[in-house]
């Protein structure tokens, strides 16, 4: 897309998701713009959904946040209604059809979202229509072309979550130098059986 219709502007971050054993951590920058324009340097692009469901996001602050505390509190009612935590793939899927159903008029979004339930770690990555697929890496954001590269280079399939939390950092600090609207500090949240720890980090290395 180019012109008026280019929308690459709102869609500026550095957001990876990694899937480890018994877990998954997802990160993102902090830098949030509107158009070209930095509005923020503390901006949050990642969320805590449940007690072991995460997502990250790039796109529109206001979307984002908004589809974050509706699939909060979707999954909490799943959870009073039916006595059991909802499960991962029923909370991917279930933002998976909120995105659809706007798809005409959608929301500036590109999600991740991850956890862990009885059937074990995932990762799922979602488009602005709504499109799900699983993951065992990934990445949204304009950065995600630099993100990959580094991910592609590293993961493998037996990381520690002290391993995955460390490629994550290294993928989103490597973006950073490179993609102008990504920056200003990185948040990190990884989940496992035990729950969801979170982490504040610099750019400096």
């Amino acid at each position: 897309m180019s012109g008026q219709n280019d929308l690459t502007p709102f869609f500026g971050a550095a957001t990876v998701g990694i899937t480890f054993e018994n877990g998954v951590v997802i990160g993102a920058e902090k830098r949030v713009l509107w158009g070209y324009t930095v509005v923020s340097k503390t901006g949050k692009k990642v969320f805590p959904i449940t007690e072991n469901i995460i997502v990250g996001s790039a796109g529109v602050s206001g979307d984002y946040q908004m589809l974050s505390s509706f699939l909060t509190a979707e999954s909490n009612l799943f959870g009073l209604e039916n006595r059991r935590s909802i499960t991962v793939k029923a909370a991917a899927q279930l933002l998976s059809n909120i995105l659809f159903s706007r798809k005409y008029m959608p929301y500036l979004t590109q999600t991740l979202i991850g956890g862990v339930d009885q059937d074990g770690s995932h990762l799922y990555s979602l488009d602005l229509a709504g499109s799900l697929i699983k993951e065992t890496y990934a990445a949204v954001g304009t950065a995600t072309s630099l993100v990959l590269g580094v991910l592609e280079a590293n993961y493998r399939e037996d990381l520690s979550k002290e391993d995955a939390i460390d490629l994550a950092v290294k993928a989103i600090r490597s973006a950073t130098r490179r993609d102008a609207m990504s920056g200003d500090g990185i948040d990190l949240l990884i989940v496992t059986p035990g729950g969801i720890e979170t982490k504040h980090l610099s750019l400096a290395e």
